[in-house]
């Protein structure tokens, strides 16, 4: 199978130089990997081209979660397995890329994550989102698991994912003009047209956010956006209130275990995460300029 990795990247800075060290280190390298670079002001580009890697600047203005991905699979037009990895994602050993091919030797399988550990500088707050959403044990989904799961069934990141170019294709590539969340989308195309979703807990990338109280605000208003803009997903998978719950269960859970005193700001950020997500769910009767600001990806409000 011919692999490809892409990289979408704006200011990725001095940390970019351990990326690319990791990636260097596997030892199984996708046979071509680009870097699709939002014009950083630093010297991203010139970093990844120094280390032998493709590079396509775009305009910071045309990027989009998804649209730019999809520019970036049509470049890498040869490749049958495409992978994306975030320039923060770290990988955490020599066979992550691997492994994570791999999970395409089996021929029902249309796309791929990895597990994402959390960084050994995250917060307890940051880390547990992680190993709530990211556990130990390997799975396959299908689209009988939705009984089950949910809306969970369609859970992606492409954080550190892969994709089989036919599957795909097949069902429309990403969607070209998303606030975020191309992965469950295409996630859940796949899974409605009979493919399957491989979680691949042995293929690792160290990969974790702190966020501040605004920060999950912003962040779940988005999210609410797309589920009112995609609301083929809720009809066809679920509302995501059932699961919601469960992740504040185990927060609480895990913070009266390992950071106690953290409970009150817990209390605080799920609640900013319930009023955006409720907010962004209801963003069509909210005038634009309000929703720039409530928006983490703000550029996305000024596309025509």
């Amino acid at each position: 199978m011919r692999t490809a990795l892409i990289v979408p990247t704006l200011n990725a800075g001095a940390g970019f130089a351990a990326w690319l060290a990791a990636y260097a280190a596997q030892r199984r390298p996708a046979e071509r990997c680009l870097v699709i670079d939002s014009s950083s002001d630093d010297d991203t580009a010139a970093q990844a081209r120094a280390a032998g890697l493709e590079v396509l600047v775009i305009p910071r203005a045309e990027f989009n979660h998804g649209g730019t991905r999809q520019r970036a699979v049509a470049w890498l037009a040869d490749a049958e397995i495409v992978a994306f990895a975030t320039q923060d994602a770290l990988f955490a050993d020599d066979l992550a890329l691997d492994r994570l091919f791999r999970a395409f030797e089996k021929p029902t399988v249309g796309a791929a994550y990895g597990r994402q550990l959390p960084h050994v500088c995250a917060r307890p707050i940051g880390a547990h989102a992680r190993l709530y959403n990211y556990p130990p044990q390997a799975a396959v989904r299908t689209l009988e698991d939705r009984a089950r799961l949910g809306l969970k069934t369609v859970f992606i990141s492409n954080s550190f994912a892969a994709y089989r170019r036919d599957a795909l294709v097949s069902v429309g590539g990403f969607p070209t003009n998303t606030i975020m969340n191309e992965d469950t989308f295409v996630a859940a195309r796949l899974l409605l047209a009979g493919w399957q979703v491989a979680y691949c807990a042995e293929a690792q990338v160290h990969h974790s956010h702190d966020y501040g109280v605004a920060e999950e605000f912003r962040r779940y208003f988005d999210i609410g956006v797309f589920h009112a803009r995609e609301a083929w997903l809720r009809e066809s998978f679920g509302v995501a209130e059932s699961e919601g719950g469960r992740y504040v269960r185990s927060e609480l859970h895990y913070l009266a275990r390992e950071a106690p005193w953290l409970i009150p700001s817990a209390v605080v950020r799920n609640a900013a995460k319930w009023a955006g997500y409720r907010l962004g769910c209801a963003e069509s009767r909210l005038p634009l300029r309000l929703k720039r600001r409530l928006s983490m990806h703000r550029r996305y409000w000024n596309a025509p």
